[in-house]
Formats: structure tokens, sequence, C-alpha cells
């Protein structure tokens, strides 16, 4: 085995699969479910880092004969084969009986080996890349159990190993609430943004009295509407189609993307088109008639607003600057190009993330795993529009507060970033042997790995025992059905019969 990194000199390289027994656990099996001895059971994404959440546990038939090999207990590792791999917690016990699904593994350690040791280390291989060398598949990653077996393993002594874990436990919850909080004024910022553009949009920086909004100049107010905001003298609510031509995007033909006579054209789709932003760092091509490339060929200021996807993603949108020469948009972007003399492009885009964001939710249209907002909705979008000499100022004013809460917000995203590089630094120098020092009176730890070694030896008797009288039981049942029913399901996979 070749040693990933430097290690103290009293430690010894191992594998996980030499200090702790492993398994998968039990393949979901809806064909053969009697209902009769339902189970609970983890998933994978029950496993997150270092937690395990039980916000959402299903069950399975776990015949009786199988509950003890399917069982997790207080102090296993579970791992995710699948996914993320490598994504582990401990589970910490219960009153009742839990199992855990195939894309699981369970890492059961030997010798006194602390659990928590190993999740910290799974965590810091994971970060370095080093766990990523031992799964396979080319498109979807997995880590199958004889490599999980071989992910190599930097063993001290057991009693530095719980000096490790404790160190580690101290700075890390010190680290992680540092996190939450920098997480918690992150979304304080964020509702102060979406503040300053309903302040903005609405008229909450002019200089006079809020009175209601005049409701007689936005024909056809209905309970689509909902309860509009409150806006200055002088201003007037407009549905978006009186203000503003909008159209749809192109969708992609696949089979005329070598039609000859199309031209290659830049295009945006909904993840480019962000709350307040456009994410242009990856923009895709789509080839198209030429005069389907000019007609939705985008200019400065145009506003783009999200048709489709989730649904508190429709009305989405930021404003075109023109970053992209000839780019156009798909079928599930809105082109809205305001007509000249009417709205700033930002108040507009300000209020369709602000208000609109409650608007589009309730007029959208939902299907099975998305939701839409039709082109004759969207153009019943009800729009406050300010007086013209006032426009510039609002926008200079809301500007200036954004400025100074997008440079917060750098401060706190930079914060995090060091957070996040302080953590691997306090796992990296706890498994270099360099966090908590050496003590000379511990046992060895090739000693602790020799003490593991001969447990296991010691235990392979009562396991060829128990194997020899599994085989006579099995001689004495029938021949296994053809299908991949009842007990022999497990018997049928290996063999490979395909799940249902």
């Amino acid at each position: 085995m070749t040693a990933p990194f430097t290690i103290a000199p009293s430690w010894v390289w191992t594998t996980i699969g030499a200090i702790a027994d492993t398994s998968l656990g039990k393949m979901l099996d809806r064909a053969k479910s009697s209902g009769q001895n339902l189970k609970p059971y983890l998933r994978n994404i029950n496993v997150q880092w270092g937690h395990i959440d039980e916000s959402d546990i299903l069950v399975m038939d776990i015949p009786p004969d199988q509950e003890d090999r399917y069982r997790v207990e207080a102090g296993d590792l579970l791992v995710c084969e699948g996914g993320e791999i490598g994504r582990c917690a401990i589970w910490r016990g219960g009153t009742d009986y839990m199992a855990f699904q195939k894309a699981l593994h369970r890492v059961r350690p030997l010798g006194g080996i602390d659990p928590r040791y190993l999740q910290y280390l799974l965590e810091y291989l994971s970060g370095r890349g080093i766990l990523a060398r031992y799964a396979t598949g080319s498109t979807i990653k997995h880590l199958p159990q004889e490599q999980l077996r071989q992910v190599p393993v930097p063993l001290p002594p057991l009693a530095e190993q719980h000096r490790i874990v404790s160190a580690l436990e101290g700075h890390l919850s010190r680290l992680t609430s540092a996190t939450a909080q920098l997480r918690a004024v992150e979304r304080r910022l964020g509702r102060f943004h979406d503040q300053i553009m309903q302040l903005a949009s609405t008229g909450g920086f002019v200089s006079r009295n809020i009175e209601e909004c005049d409701l007689k100049r936005l024909p056809n107010v209905g309970v689509q509407d909902g309860e509009l905001p409150a806006t200055p003298p002088g201003w007037i609510w407009r549905r978006l189609g009186e203000i503003a031509d909008i159209v749809g995007g192109v969708a992609k033909d696949s089979k005329r993307q070598s039609d000859p006579s199309f031209v290659e054209v830049p295009y945006l789709r909904v993840a480019n088109v962000q709350r307040g932003r456009l994410d242009l760092d990856d923009v895709a091509r789509i080839r198209v008639p030429v005069k389907k490339a000019e007609q939705l060929r985008l200019q400065r200021g145009d506003v783009l607003l999200n048709e489709g996807g989730d649904r508190d993603k429709l009305g989405r949108g930021w404003i075109w600057e023109d970053q992209i020469p000839g780019c156009i948009h798909q079928n599930h972007v809105f082109r809205v190009r305001l007509h000249e003399g009417t709205l700033h492009p930002k108040l507009l885009a300000w209020h369709a993330n602000g208000f609109g964001r409650r608007w589009f939710q309730a007029n959208g249209l939902q299907s099975v795993n998305l939701a839409s907002i039709s082109l004759g909705k969207m153009k019943l979008f009800p729009v406050p529009v300010p007086p013209l000499e006032q426009q510039a100022e609002l926008v200079a004013t809301a500007e200036k507060y954004l400025s100074l809460l997008d440079k917060l917000a750098s401060a706190v995203a930079e914060a995090r970033h060091k957070a996040k590089h302080l953590r691997a630094s306090l796992l990296a120098e706890a498994f270099a042997g360099r966090l908590v020092p050496q003590d000379p009176n511990d046992e060895p730890a090739s000693e602790l790995l020799a003490r593991i070694r001969a447990e296991r030896a010691a235990a392979v008797p009562s396991k060829r025992a128990r194997a020899a009288r599994g085989a006579r039981t099995r001689k004495e049942l029938p021949a296994p059905p053809t299908r991949v029913t009842g007990d022999n399901y497990e018997q049928n996979y290996e063999q490979g019969a395909l799940p249902l």
C-alpha cells in the first residue's frame, strides 16, 4: 500500500478492512414486500456529514431471520456507497430497531477504535480527493465494499486516537458555531437586499408620505394579484404587457442541430438566469435559423424572467447588459423589452424578484416535476410605474445601499471560505500526528493492530461453525423459484437475477 501522506513515526498504515467489519445493507425489493415484517431503515439521503437526518425514515420488509444481519447498533459508522461517496455519520443508537439499505456501508470498528476517528478520517480523505481514487464508475461513482476495505488508515495508538478526537471536536465545535453565525448573517443580508429592492420598486425611498395605491389605474384587479404594495402619489400601476414586449425563446431541436443552413449562437437557459444576477460561467450554444437568431438576439436593457423550473424560480431574473454578443434565450426564459420612456429595467427586475416572487408562484401552473408561468399570465403581471423624473434617483439610492450589502456579503463569504480551509487544516494536522503530542507510554499502534488480528483469528472457528449449520439448513430447503421472490432474494441477486 502506498502511503498517501506522511504520518508520525509511532503510527502504522493499515486499511479499513483490517480494523473494522464492513457490510452492505439490504436491497429494497418492493416486489416481495408483504407488509408483515416492516422495519425502519436508513437510506443514503439520511446520512449526512457528521449527523444522521431522521426526519424522513422509510420502512421495508425484513424477515425475522435477517434482522440481526441488517441491524444498526450504537457506534456503527454508516458510509455512503454512492452519491457523495464516503459521506458518513455515526449511529448513536435508540430504543427501537433500525436497519440500513444497500446504498450504505456499515463499518463496525474493532479493538476499541473510536468510530469518530474514522468519521473524521473519511471526511479528510474525501476533501483531499484520496477517497475518489477508490471509486468505480465513469459517470455515477460508487464505492464498492472491497474498495472501501482497501481505503488507507493512518493508525495511531488507541489512547492517542481519543486525544485526537477530543481535540478535533473542541476546535471543530467552535468553528461550526462560527460558521453557523456567518450563515445567519448571510440570511439577514439577503433579507435586507430584498427589502431594498422592494423599497426602490414601490417608492419607499421617495421623500413624501406613502398613500394607498390607486387601483383604479390597474384594469381587472383580481384575486390573483393579492394585496398590492402601497405606492406614493403620482405612481401608476400597469400590467407588464402594457409597457413591454414579451417573447418566449427557442426550444432546442436536436434533430436539426446539424442543418448547414443554421447558425450557431450562444443561448441562456434557466440556470443562467438567477435572482438579481446572471450566471454566465456555463453558457450553452445552439444552432438555429438565421432569422430566428436575429429575432431573439438580446439587447442591452432587456429583462430576462424565468418561465419554468421549480416553483420558487418562476419570474426570477435580471437584466441583460450585452455581455455576450449575439446571445439569444431558451424557451423557458421570457425576454421583456420595456417600451421607451416607461420604466427603468432595474425597477422592473427588483419588483419581479421581490413582490413578483409571491405573485408568480400564485399564478404559475404545476406539473408533476416542474412549474411554469404562461405568456398570457406574464403579460398580466402588475407593475408600479413611478414618474420618469423619480426613476433615476430611485435607482441611484438603491444601488448605493445594495453596494454596501454586496461588500458585507463578500466579507462574509471570504470568512466562510477561510473557515472551510481552517477545518481542512485541522484535519490535516490531526491525521499527520501533529494536532496532539505523542505519549511514549501509549500502547504502540503495531500492538493494537496485532491484537485486532488475533481477535479476528479467534472468531473464525465460530463463524465457520455457523456457516456449516447454515449450509446444512439450505440443503433441506426446496429448489429456489425462477423469479426473485420470498427469502431467496439475496441468493438470486448474487446469481445475477435483477431486482424489480
